[in-house]
């Protein structure tokens, strides 16, 4: 892991600040912050902000990397988005260095006790927190993977498959394909899962997953892994891929192995307008009618294997 970070800084018109977040997210940014707001990073504008509203994004680059082409990689993406919010043409690129642990600290302003559905609640690790009744709590530590549960595509993922353990569904088996953080394989040990796989490809996010497994006393159901999706086995009872839509339609196949017939399949991090592209892909693959449950401009979509 690097010592240093490159953190890129824009100030941007509020409306513009969650695409913006995600579109730094798939340039390969390992974070990003958004200041002057009271709600989470990563939760979508408040419609009843003006226009006139900025935000700070800040978004943060593995430092081996050299900063003026981040800088450059950033002014293109500006430039792509510029037919839908004109301003973002005369937007100041800021290029700074950061170390790891100013990195971390900024964590701690924005993160703060999430509640998703009628008992999950994510907290992270340096709030102090009293469940209530039958709270289901999952302590995080998101360090410098993605995942704090109030970014929508995690939020949507984790409301849907909450859901299926508050109607009493039988769900002994779980992978999590992309697991960041380790939120949602975490959050499905803590609803009764007695067995979790959690697979990705950066190291970083494996090492985190792996500490917050401890941090929250599952590490001997979960199982954390960096082996490619196509190199995995068996089949799970549910299959969560919080990814992006074009990584969800090129892993079609692969996902569908991994459900049991009867099986449930829980797709997110899609774009409301990429939603198309993704049933498509699945519509052949001996799968129910899609369910979608949509927060602002993101998508969850819900299948069934045939079985």
């Amino acid at each position: 892991m690097t010592d240093k970070w490159i953190e890129i800084e824009i100030r941007v018109p509020v409306p513009c600040a969650d695409l913006l977040c995600h579109e730094l997210y798939q340039l390969g940014s390992v974070g990003v912050v958004v200041e002057e707001r009271q709600l989470d990073t990563f939760i979508p504008p408040d419609p009843d902000e003006t226009d006139g509203d900025m935000f700070t994004i800040k978004a943060y680059f593995d430092g081996e990397y050299d900063g003026g082409n981040r800088v450059a990689e950033v002014r293109n993406c500006l430039d792509s988005l510029v037919p839908i919010f004109p301003s973002l043409q005369d937007v100041d690129i800021r290029l700074g260095e950061v170390g790891q642990q100013d990195w971390a600290e900024g964590w701690k302003q924005h993160f703060k006790p999430t509640r998703i559905g009628s008992r999950l609640v994510i907290t992270p690790s340096w709030e102090d927190f009293a469940p209530q009744g039958d709270d289901v709590v999952v302590t995080l530590d998101p360090g410098m993977a993605f995942g704090t549960g109030t970014h929508g595509t995690t939020r949507l993922c984790l409301e849907t498959m909450a859901g299926l353990f508050d109607q009493g569904e039988a769900i002994d088996s779980v992978l999590d394909v992309g697991t960041g953080s380790g939120i949602l394989a975490i959050a499905a040990a803590a609803m009764g899962a007695g067995h979790v796989v959690a697979c990705d490809i950066d190291p970083v996010a494996c090492e985190t997953a792996q500490e917050n497994c401890s941090l929250n006393q599952v590490a001997d159901v979960v199982e954390v892994t960096d082996r490619l999706l196509e190199e995995l086995t068996g089949q799970f009872d549910v299959v969560l891929a919080n990814i992006l839509a074009e990584e969800n339609v090129r892993l079609a196949d692969a996902l569908i192995q991994r459900v049991k017939p009867g099986g449930v399949l829980i797709l997110s991090g899609i774009l409301e307008e990429k939603v198309p592209l993704v049933t498509a892909a699945f519509s052949t693959l001996g799968l129910s009618s899609p369910d979608l449950f949509f927060e602002e401009e993101w998508a969850c979509i819900l299948y069934r294997r045939d079985g």
